[in-house]
């Protein structure tokens, strides 16, 4: 008879537990993996066939806005006069933390009244302007009170924790989560006139009416094109057959497309495009690979590529480098993670310039800051600037300068 320590353990009910956390952990090719029901052959399929997104909520009017829209007619003109168009861009910023505020004054301090054509236009925020609290109070307390003394306006597309539909719960406020995904994002971004959103509460900040959760903004000198790339921690999604279908992804060919023939008629204009989770990334959080072929899909359909892609979600500085091939000219394409604006950094190795198939890792940081991007008609000028914790801030990384005439990266 077996002694009680020799035992069998009793049948354990319902399947095999799995060696690894998914089945996917393995060295055999995908393409000689067999198809999981409802997961697919790979993780990134996992999110959109387990039904683990959220819907694109539809444009209110067609997502084009123009420069007046956002700064006026005055402003306008002055870009115009100074002959360039200078802009902020930030990520990952959702926190009553001081950190975010200590980089809004940074970034404050780039402002010259006297010189207002030359000073930066916009802040463009690349999405988790909130965390978790997806209501007027998270958004007085992440959002207005840590920008209530930057001049500039701020436009926006959401990260993954403002379309989340995580209910964040308080002692005597429970469930104050929003009840549609991007509700809350929507009320103070994508309102139906230019105003204060009531979220401001006391504070002054006139937000305008972006069209819809992703757009295209057609300003002098410059073109961007913003994307939503939804609700997974991770990869981002911008196109899926099954809940989000390619509603986004066939505006993006259209879009792109009408760039390309405005750029043929002249005159040529930098093309920024932006989305929250990175294409490339190489710490903080994984890239996104499935959802870069989607925008390359979209940028062949059209005959364009990007001269910069902008991208925040992972919580640092990382600045890479895409060599391409494209319609017989070698592409040299900056791509950068700009996650680090305010949150809460995470750790990222040492960029050693190596090359990866078809991109190098050449910049990073563990810590906070900001970019900033000029463009006029003949370049695009991309810096870099770190904040400390005590507010103070200085360059960080070389100043990347994209020749628009020739697509490459030449000396500052």
């Amino acid at each position: 008879m077996m002694n009680k320590g020799s035992q069998k353990p009793a049948a354990s009910k319902g399947k095999e537990p799995l060696r690894f956390s998914h089945p996917f952990f393995t060295t055999t090719p995908k393409s000689q993996r067999k198809e999981i029901p409802k997961v697919g052959k790979g993780l990134a399929e996992y999110p959109s066939t387990a039904l683990l997104l959220e819907p694109i909520p539809a444009p209110q009017r067609d997502p084009t806005m123009t420069l007046d829209q956002v700064i006026g007619t005055t402003g306008l003109q002055q870009i115009q006069q100074a002959g360039q168009i200078t802009f902020h861009a930030v990520g990952d910023t959702g926190s009553p933390d001081t950190m975010t505020e200590l980089i809004s004054g940074a970034m404050a301090g780039d402002y010259d009244i006297s010189n207002p054509g030359t000073a930066p236009a916009f802040l463009f925020h690349l999405g988790d302007v909130i965390y978790y609290d997806n209501t007027d109070a998270g958004y007085l307390s992440q959002f207005y009170t840590p920008y209530k003394k930057y001049p500039g306006k701020i436009i926006a597309i959401p990260g993954n924790h403002d379309g989340e539909m995580f209910k964040y719960d308080q002692p005597g406020q429970p469930g104050t989560g929003q009840a549609t995904t991007l509700e809350a994002f929507q009320e103070n971004f994508c309102q139906k006139q230019t105003g204060v959103p009531p979220a401001a509460k006391t504070i002054y900040r006139e937000m305008i009416s972006q069209p819809a959760v992703y757009w295209y903004l057609n300003a002098p000198f410059l073109d961007i094109v913003a994307l939503y790339s939804n609700v997974a921690d991770g990869p981002g999604f911008i196109s899926d057959p099954n809940v989000i279908g390619t509603v986004q992804t066939d505006w993006l060919a259209k879009t792109l497309k009408g760039i390309a023939a405005q750029r043929k008629a002249g005159p040529r204009k930098a093309l920024v495009i932006a989305v929250h989770h990175p294409p490339f990334s190489g710490g903080g959080h994984s890239p996104s690979p499935a959802m870069l072929k989607d925008m390359d899909t979209a940028c062949q359909q059209a005959g364009i590529m990007p001269d910069v892609v902008i991208s925040g979600h992972s919580h640092n500085y990382q600045r890479f480098t895409r060599y391409l091939p494209f319609n017989g000219v070698n592409l040299e394409i900056p791509y950068y993670v700009v996650g680090c604006s305010g949150h809460g950094i995470q750790p990222v190795p040492h960029a050693d310039g190596a090359r990866v198939d078809d991109h190098t890792f050449d910049s990073s940081l563990y810590g906070y800051g900001y970019l900033k991007l000029a463009a006029d008609p003949q370049k695009i000028v991309i810096n870099f600037t770190q904040v400390e914790n005590d507010g103070t801030k200085q360059p960080y990384d070389q100043t990347i300068v994209v020749d628009l005439k020739t697509n490459q990266i030449v000396p500052a």
